[in-house]
């Protein structure tokens, strides 16, 4: 395996707050809206946003969320509250909004397109509510992927989570975000739960969907940015560079802009 690079998270953290306040206020608005999922990085996303001192507006959005994810969910707010005064938060239900959409498209014989198409419903709709927060109180919505899912594997939904006005920890592995989310001391609930979308209203983990954990797309994706090449790979190890490779070419539509026909 490659070396990780080593980062000093007090100075990250200081960083990343600056950062913020920076372009809050360069920006002229008010602060931060941000969806928390139960995960660890929405968790990390608020608390950073939690320190510039600016309004942040916590957001719950369930559609047939699995209990577990709720429950992680509010742990994390009602501590960010008692910590930070400048945090609020809200729920949104958007149960029966998304119950309605269905009942208004056409369904498909291919269940896994239809699933997957309800999963990225699921995400835009979460992604226009935070949309609708941040008009009514002058706040930008504050992204929560991180450079695995951003820019490696693009494990994210166009126009959903990936609907952002500004994206704090996109360049901070998987790892890192972990790390941080230690030093900020982010409730163990969430630091020890398996990573999930949360979009398909069941237990299943990101490790399921993708095929990799984020450790093993961490090392694909050094291994690829270092252009290393080697013939000692196990057989896992090739695996992982293969289902890294797919994603990162089949995704490039997420992490590229948007192409313009010119004249």
């Amino acid at each position: 395996m490659t070396k990780k690079r080593t980062l000093e998270i007090e100075k990250i953290n200081l960083h990343i707050v600056n950062w913020l306040k920076t372009y809050a206020e360069n920006s002229k608005v008010n602060g931060f809206v941000i969806g928390i999922s139960g995960g660890v990085d929405s968790a990390v996303t608020s608390t950073l946003c939690a320190q510039t001192g600016l309004k942040v507006l916590c957001v719950e959005m369930p559609i047939h969320q699995a209990h577990s994810h709720v429950t992680r969910g509010r742990e994390h707010i009602d501590q960010l509250k008692k910590q930070f005064p400048n945090v609020t938060s809200v729920e949104a239900d958007l149960t029966s909004v998304f119950e309605d959409f269905q009942k208004q498209v056409p369904e498909t014989s291919d269940l896994h397109k239809l699933h997957l198409s309800l999963a990225n419903t699921r995400s835009r709709l979460r992604m226009t509510t935070l949309y609708y927060f941040a008009g009514i109180y002058g706040l930008l919505v504050a992204g929560t992927g991180n450079k695995v899912e951003d820019f490696g594997v693009g494990f994210f939904t166009k126009y959903g989570d990936g609907g952002v006005d500004l994206s704090p920890i996109a360049d901070l592995m998987k790892s890192e975000v972990y790390a941080l989310g230690s030093y900020l001391k982010v409730p163990d609930s969430i630091l020890t739960a398996a990573p999930t979308d949360g979009l398909f209203g069941d237990e299943r983990t990101d490790e399921d969907q993708i095929g990799a954990s984020y450790n093993e797309l961490e090392w694909a994706m050094t291994i690829e940015e270092e252009k290393t090449a080697s013939n000692s790979f196990s057989e896992r190890e090739l695996e992982v560079l293969k289902i890294y490779k797919k994603l990162n070419k089949n995704n490039q539509h997420k992490m590229i802009p948007i192409p313009v026909c010119t004249f």
